[in-house]
């Protein structure tokens, strides 16, 4: 008996994943760049992270948006890490690094973050916090609309129609 109970506490204390927004096809990072790559897509990155009041907001009110969800399903290649995991991922270069280390190198230090990045892993645009559908809108015009090879992302906002 005191052995389950030991093993319940222990679960209990144990840090839950984080988890994409339902009805999504996120993937891994390693497999998201492979069908990035085979698709000729960009990447939409969301670290997110267990606990984010944030993270757990924008799943509800923005991504159950089925207009949003069928927009990003067609044209991106959709990754989910966990910015505070520590599975190992491989970058589009080869190296070997965790997931939160990969969170620290693109500046991921409050979730949720969405990052932009080309096949080949360039950052495209990086956006942080809560975010409307309206904005996820704007910034796939910005980001397959390729206006990042002419202006900054906050350029191009502020001139939208």
């Amino acid at each position: 008996m005191r052995a389950l109970l030991a093993l319940i506490l222990l679960l209990a204390g144990a840090p839950a994943p984080a988890d994409p927004p339902p009805g999504y096809d996120f993937l891994d990072h390693d497999a998201g760049f492979k069908r990035a790559r085979a698709e000729g897509k960009p990447v939409f990155l969301y670290f997110g992270r267990y606990g984010c009041a944030w993270c757990d907001h924008v799943n509800r009110k923005t991504f159950s948006d089925p207009d949003l969800k069928r927009l990003y399903g067609d044209h991106y290649a959709l990754v989910y890490v966990d910015a505070e995991g520590a599975g190992r991922i491989r970058l589009p270069g080869g190296e070997r690094i965790t997931e939160a280390e990969l969170g620290a190198r693109l500046g991921a230090f409050a979730t949720p973050l969405f990052v932009y990045l080309s096949p080949e892993g360039r950052v495209l645009a990086k956006i942080p916090g809560f975010k409307t559908v309206q904005d996820f809108r704007d910034y796939d015009r910005y980001v397959r609309g390729r206006h990042y090879e002419k202006q900054t992302l906050p350029e191009f906002l502020g001139s939208k129609p």
